[in-house]
């Protein structure tokens, strides 16, 4: 007999020696190379888009830059804005619902995309819920009826008057079933006056009609409207909302001029494409609170008629959840059908 044959025990030891050796070298290689593997994965590493609602330069546009500036600073990576706009806004919610999600395209946005157009378009190309994820409600302000400087009423009541004496007075907004359109038809059921709606892809093109006096009022976000006033070339006829705005203190709202169910706030929000990592998720949110939270930020937004509000995903839900009946009643109200 074989005094030195290897029994099978010494075999199978030094092969999971031999196995255990290999496993530490792959663990090793791992632990060197994971520096590079976590500057590849670090969000982000190229160029981030912000998609808002709404024509180049409109309101939207604006507030994408401001966000845009600090959160290149933030992230030392160039952030673009890139205004898609039409439709109610369906067309830059469906780019952004379509995109990688990854983090590098978010929707800049305002109600209409995610609760308007889900009552009045039965058949929408995205998912409002499924297709998003919310990251943050950066303020809060509801539209704002205009009229020329030489138009001859100064506040809702005026107005109303006139309509009744000058049947088919028209008026403009940034799209169908926007919260505009949705005051503008609720006012006329109210008063019993003859109003026309004439949509339009931004309100910009809508200013420009009423300029031209092709249109007798039209509706404003916030930033326009103030800007406008500050020009003289408008009068602020009344603030929908809960509240008058810091920045145009002497606008009253259509609550205290006697008007009922146009204390519903409006909200500019962020979403990005539903499936987007968490830890890109919370990024996101973190960076879009602090920024909010910035006093430039701040005075910038309440200076354009916005009240800054910053509020967490979970608080984004719970705010969505809350308005969705209200805007539904309100169509409803306002006697706006499905398209």
């Amino acid at each position: 007999m074989n005094r030195f044959r290897p029994s099978t025990h010494a075999g199978a030891t030094r092969r999971h020696l031999l196995g255990t050796l290999g496993m530490l070298g792959a663990g090793l290689a791992a632990i060197a190379a994971t520096p590079a593997f976590a500057q590849t994965a670090h969000f982000p590493s190229r160029v981030v888009r912000i998609v808002p609602f709404g024509s180049p330069g409109g309101p939207m546009d604006v507030i994408a830059r401001i966000y845009a500036e600090k959160l290149k600073v933030r992230w030392n990576q160039p952030v673009i804005v890139e205004a898609r706009p039409g439709a109610s806004g369906t067309i830059a919610a469906d780019a952004v619902a379509k995109a990688a999600p990854d983090g590098y395209t978010v929707l800049l946005t305002l109600p209409l995309t995610h609760i308007n157009n889900v009552v009045l378009q039965p058949k929408l190309p995205y998912d409002p819920v499924k297709d998003f994820e919310p990251l943050s409600q950066l303020a809060t302000g509801g539209p704002m009826l205009i009229a020329r400087a030489s138009a001859p009423f100064s506040n809702v009541r005026e107005f109303v008057a006139y309509a009744k004496a000058h049947p088919g007075v028209s008026y403009g907004t940034w799209g169908n079933g926007s919260n505009a359109h949705l005051f503008g038809e609720l006012l006329a059921r109210q008063t019993g006056i003859d109003l026309v709606h004439v949509p339009y892809k931004a309100e910009a093109a809508a200013h420009n009609d009423m300029f031209g006096e092709a249109l007798g009022v039209a509706w404003a976000n916030p930033a326009t409207a103030r800007a406008l006033a500050q020009s003289g070339r408008i009068k602020v006829l009344g603030i929908t909302g809960r509240q008058r705005v810091r920045s145009m203190p002497n606008v009253p709202t259509f609550t205290e001029q006697g008007f009922q169910g146009f204390d519903l706030d409006s909200w500019i929000g962020v979403y990005a494409p539903a499936r987007t990592p968490q830890p890109v998720l919370d990024e996101w949110s973190s960076a879009l609170r602090e920024i909010t939270r910035l006093p430039d930020v701040q005075e910038r937004l309440s200076g354009f008629g916005f009240e800054p509000l910053g509020n967490t995903p979970a608080e984004f839900r719970a705010s969505y959840k809350a308005d969705f009946p209200r805007v539904a009643d309100l169509i409803k109200a306002a006697g706006v059908t499905p398209e």
